[in-house]
């Protein structure tokens, strides 16, 4: 029944575009001369997360800590397991509340990382740095949080790998990570300017085959994230992929692009 139900469903939407020109309803021009906006729902179905049962019991735990959806979150736990023979630490900058954070920290664990330390900073304060590039931050948006509902987060889970910093990173805080190296960075920042400084400081510590992951990428109200990476897109010793779930890979590469 399910299955008819699926395919019911998906089949008929997939077929001559249906989807699609119904979906053109909702276009709408960004602020950029190039940026356009329409929702966007891909046909896939494949649903690897409700299949992995580790990933579904830390999902429950974190939830309510986040506010990144569950594909997104399920993209932040696989790619610490693939990234685990890459060297480094893993950095999350915009933490909120702990969930995404705890996730890859927990994640970590699982696969096995004992020595790798979780980084997790935020100004616990809002947004900051917001500025002309950005589409509706103005700044102190999501402000209701504190170091202190993460520790707690963290202490429920049994992380002893997570380590907290509290300012505006990297200005007030990165001069205290005594790591050299980073094979994961996630930046939820929403803004422009904050993602970009993250971006700069983290690029050079990252190791080769490293992973910077920005969230809000595609997003109507973060497009200030949106022009930033279209712009580190052309660097030469960046891979990058654009996930229509919101985020942006950028993968580390050599300067020739081998």
């Amino acid at each position: 029944m399910r299955k008819e139900i699926l395919k019911n469903l998906a089949a008929p939407l997939r077929r001559n575009g249906r989807l699609e020109g119904a979906l053109r309803l909702t276009r709408l021009p960004g602020r950029g001369t190039r940026v356009i906006h329409q929702l966007v729902i891909p046909h896939a179905t494949y649903s690897p997360w409700w299949a992995d049962d580790e990933f579904q019991t830390t999902f429950k735990e974190v939830q309510s800590f986040t506010l990144v959806d569950v594909y997104r979150l399920y993209e932040l736990w696989t790619l610490v397991e693939q990234l685990k023979n890459v060297d480094g630490d893993i950095l999350e900058v915009g933490v909120w509340r702990g969930g995404s954070g705890c996730l890859l920290a927990r994640k970590a664990k699982l696969v096995g990382l004992e020595t790798t330390t979780v980084f997790l900073c935020d100004t616990f304060a809002g947004v900051v740095k917001a500025g002309a590039q950005d589409s509706e931050y103005t700044g102190g948006e999501h402000s209701n949080t504190s170091a202190e509902i993460v520790r707690r987060l963290a202490a429920r889970l049994g992380l002893d790998n997570v380590r907290i910093l509290e300012g505006t990173f990297p200005d007030e805080t990165a001069h205290t990570i005594e790591s050299g190296r980073f094979r994961l960075c996630h930046i939820d920042v929403d803004v422009y300017e904050s993602a970009r400084d993250v971006f700069e400081w983290c690029w050079t510590r990252l190791s080769l085959g490293g992973v910077v992951v920005f969230d809000d990428f595609g997003f109507h109200d973060c497009e200030g994230v949106t022009r930033l990476v279209t712009e580190l897109a052309t660097r030469a010793d960046v891979l990058f992929l654009h996930n229509l779930n919101g985020h942006a890979l950028l993968i580390k590469r050599p300067q020739n692009g081998a």
